[in-house]
């Protein structure tokens, strides 16, 4: 892709090759974003979302230092600066706890963790030469409540939540909004990890979690999508340090 500088506002989105960041990046992209899509792997899905949105393709593992520090530069050479990130890219394996290989557990908070972390420090600095910018943390509702089979992943995402409320009192002040949205049970190919982890079907672990949602509906990219648009745009700009829980009711009255 040989996007060059533009005058709209720009997006990065990890974890953009498929689900929740294919879907926010499309929306982003639909609501006047130049959008930046990164993703591990360098393949059709990522560089066709990047043609069909006329935007940027930039693979690479944010667990990565040098990946992440070249993906900023980049994006800055090509689109002229980051107005939004979208933290998105997740990794999980899920398994019990006390049997669990320390490097799974690592790869982990690598990924869903510290990955953002660093793209966070690198992506700042723009922000703030120009004047501003908004970062939203895709957490978890496992990260409220937690799930057996899946403390790693869990574990990361509360982090997230907490970064997401650390970052809105330290950026703030500087016009730099951060957030985070912690949805719960998404219909998405995710839920093939969740059937697998049970030995049961897809079809029924999606009727499983039904049961667990108030609403008895699973929620849709879109609809996540549709959240992180709102704080990317002008009607978040009174959320600074929140977690949205776009979860149908399964993490109500939990902080």
């Amino acid at each position: 892709m040989s996007a060059r500088t533009n005058d709209r506002p720009v997006a990065l989105v990890t974890g953009a090759a498929q689900g929740l960041g294919h879907a926010t990046a499309q929306r982003l992209a639909a609501d006047g974003f130049a959008v930046a899509v990164n993703d591990v792997a360098d393949d059709s899905r990522l560089t066709g979302l990047a043609s069909q949105l006329g935007g940027l393709a930039i693979p690479g593992d944010i667990a990565d230092p040098d990946a992440v520090a070249d993906m900023t530069r980049v994006v800055v050479e090509r689109l002229s600066r980051i107005d939004v990130l979208v933290a998105n890219a997740a990794a999980m394996e899920m398994g019990p706890f006390l049997t669990q290989d320390p490097a799974v557990w690592w790869r982990q908070i690598e990924v869903n963790l510290s990955g953002h972390f660093r793209l966070i420090q690198s992506v700042v600095p723009h922000m703030r030469g120009a004047g501003g910018g908004r970062i939203v943390l895709i957490a978890s509702g496992w990260g409220v409540i937690g799930h057996p089979n899946a403390t790693a992943y869990a574990a990361s995402k509360a982090g997230l939540i907490a970064l997401a409320k650390g970052l809105g009192r330290e950026l703030g002040p500087q016009g730099i909004l951060t957030n985070a949205i912690a949805p719960a049970y998404i219909d998405t190919e995710q839920l093939r990890v969740d059937a697998a982890d049970l030995g049961i079907t897809l079809d029924e672990m999606r009727q499983r979690y039904r049961e667990l949602v108030p609403t008895g509906q699973l929620a849709t990219v879109g609809d996540i999508a549709g959240a992180v648009a709102f704080l990317a745009g002008p009607g978040g700009s009174a959320f600074v340090g929140q977690v949205l829980q776009p979860s149908g009711g399964v993490t109500r009255t939990r902080a």
